[in-house]
């Protein structure tokens, strides 16, 4: 346990190397979706290919589970969840708020995150005790109320059926929203210049990371119900618990 910040730092600069070293720099994608639009980059497969190989020579009983080649001893003790570019749409588009995620669960519980932002120099680190921004402390702002919250989602035609209804409430409720910053918007949750994240669809590579940077700031994360279906994908990322619970109630309103 006392290794993974550690090993988290090194995961990041194989990720940053594989970028650089990348064939396809130019950032031609493929379409992954039958019906809409999933891009995927070839350093989308570079990355989580530098990844895998690091986790799996150093901690080979351990299990993998990636966006691009999904799992390896599913089952283990203690999973590493990777998305090696958490908002392929923003890189394609020559946007600097991709990032790439790693998230560490041992027996179900969030045990540790990455999420490293090479186009802005920063990478966040989490333990369950800390996150750390480029190695300093960060904390939330503990914001306390909807109308006092700055609020982000990736995209608000995401939202899907009454989902739409229920974040348009929020979105009135709070002071002010932001949209497309993908994993930079828990970032920023992490680093208090965001109080309110709410997204719905998300997979479990898409937030795993994001559990323990949040908690370690001190944040509230959970499902859109206050609880922690992380597989239902729908998710509300907080500075405090008393603004996580506004939020539940509002959205269930």
């Amino acid at each position: 346990m006392d290794r993974l910040p550690e090993v988290l730092d090194q995961l990041a600069n194989a990720a940053r190397r594989a970028v650089a070293q990348s064939r396809d720099i130019d950032s031609r994608y493929d379409n992954k979706a039958a019906v809409g639009f999933d891009p995927v980059t070839q350093i989308d497969r570079d990355i989580e290919t530098a990844l895998r190989a690091l986790i799996s020579e150093a901690f080979p009983s351990d299990a993998i589970r990636g966006e691009e080649f999904g799992w390896t001893s599913e089952g283990a003790r203690r999973i590493w969840s990777i998305d090696p570019i958490d908002g392929t749409r923003a890189f394609i588009c020559g946007l600097p708020s991709w990032a790439t995620l790693v998230g560490v669960i041992e027996d179900g519980d969030h045990v540790a995150g990455l999420i490293d932002l090479p186009v802005l120099g920063e990478r966040l680190i989490a333990t369950k005790r800390e996150t750390r921004r480029n190695g300093a402390l960060v904390a939330t702002s503990k914001c306390r109320d909807l109308e006092s919250a700055r609020m982000a989602t990736t995209d608000p035609y995401l939202f899907e059926g009454s989902e739409t209804g229920s974040f348009e409430r929020i979105r009135r409720a709070t002071l002010v929203a932001r949209y497309g910053l993908d994993a930079l918007a828990y970032a920023r949750v992490a680093t208090g210049d965001l109080d309110l994240v709410i997204e719905s669809g998300l997979k479990r590579y898409d937030l795993d990371a994001l559990v323990a940077v949040v908690r370690g700031a001190g944040g509230v994360i959970g499902d859109w119900d206050g609880g922690e279906d992380w597989d239902g994908g729908r998710i509300i990322a907080a500075a405090s618990r008393s603004l996580y619970d506004q939020a539940v109630a509002l959205l269930s309103a």
